[in-house]
């Protein structure tokens, strides 16, 4: 109860200018507080769902006795899903620079992790929703495998820590959480850009630098490839899939040829490692002409799981992320790999 209280309090004092979260569920947190079985392996742990539908996503955590506080923003109407989130009091903001987006579309999700309102927030992703913003909020992201191939989108969470993360893969997911994959140093391959997407000088350092504290961390150990890494664009196919009436063929070409590289890629090398996002944070008045999708929906059209890792701060003072793609359902290896980082202290921070 004391855990749940003291969340609630958090967001009492914090959410006005936050704009994390859609609905406050004081009231009812209370009550399931008192009520949860102490027994239960996350009794009484404070959670945010994301969105006013998000209880049912919800479901396995509430069973282990997570305790749900309230409903995080998503995109308001007419933003789209890639920008940002429209909380019940404001527009939601990012922790570190009230005049950015903390990405979309789990906006409150990560808003709500980073300021530590809630120690976990769930997300869905459906392009990089959870990741992204993870990345420009300078918190752990984690995308499941995409279990169902006909849907591009895949449960989520955002957390201050890899334990937090391993907690809610072990109840959500209890068969991946058994598979561990290589023992570290995972080989990996690092590329800038997939082949393909514009990425701004300054993620790319970042991400870069991020790459170098894992290696000296022993946490993986990178593998020099005959070829760099070379996706075909997925923009167009993903687009395609998710406009009504539009032609899947090409789409489901490009899927194709990407899975026959993913393939090939994930015979040379446990983990792929990108910059999560291509750009910094932009403002409130949206993305303009960058998708800040561009190195994360590859792998929404793909199923593969994936994390974003907090690599550091860019010179506007905003977070920015290191992305870990690994084999289907190889999230245990990604979890494994932020958990080292963070007990050699080769991350950057967790949140404000």
């Amino acid at each position: 109860m004391d855990a749940v209280a003291a969340a609630l309090g958090r967001i009492a004092a914090a959410d006005g200018s936050l704009g994390a979260f859609l609905e406050v569920w004081a009231e009812d947190a209370a009550r399931r507080a008192a009520e949860v079985d102490a027994r239960l392996p996350l009794a009484g742990v404070p959670i945010a769902v994301k969105g006013r539908r998000g209880l049912r996503a919800a479901g396995p955590l509430l069973a282990a006795g997570c305790v749900a506080v309230g409903a995080t923003s998503v995109p308001g109407p007419g933003t789209g899903w890639q920008t940002w989130g429209l909380g019940a009091r404001c527009r939601t903001v990012n922790p570190w620079r009230a005049d950015r987006t903390p990405g979309g579309s789990s906006a409150g999700a990560a808003a709500a992790v980073a300021t530590g309102l809630v120690p976990l927030a769930t997300g869905g992703d459906g392009a990089g929703s959870v990741r992204i913003p993870a990345a420009w909020c300078g918190v752990l992201g984690l995308k499941l495998t995409n279990a169902d191939r006909t849907r591009l989108a895949a449960p989520g969470v955002l957390t201050r820590s890899a334990a937090d993360a391993a907690a809610y893969l072990r109840t959500v997911a209890p068969g991946a959480s058994g598979l561990a994959g290589p023992a570290l140093p995972a080989p990996a391959l690092w590329s800038p850009d997939l082949g393909f997407a514009a990425v701004d000088e300054e993620p790319i350092a970042l991400a870069r630098a991020a790459v170098d504290r894992l290696v000296a961390a022993g946490a993986v150990r990178l593998v020099r490839p005959r070829r760099p890494p070379r996706l075909l664009d997925p923009g167009p196919a993903w687009l395609a899939l998710r406009t009504p009436g539009a032609d899947p063929r090409a789409a489901h070409r490009t899927r194709a040829e990407n899975d026959r590289r993913l393939v090939l890629l994930f015979g040379t090398a446990a983990l792929l490692l990108t910059p999560t996002t291509p750009t910094a944070p932009h403002g409130h008045e949206g993305p303009g002409d960058h998708y800040s999708t561009a190195l994360t929906w590859a792998f929404n059209l793909s199923g593969h799981p994936a994390l974003s890792l907090p690599a550091g701060f860019g010179a506007d003072g905003c977070p920015a992320g290191l992305q870990l793609v690994a084999p289907h359902g190889a999230e245990a290896l990604l979890l494994a790999v932020a958990q080292r980082a963070e007990d050699t202290g080769a991350g950057a921070g967790r949140g404000r």
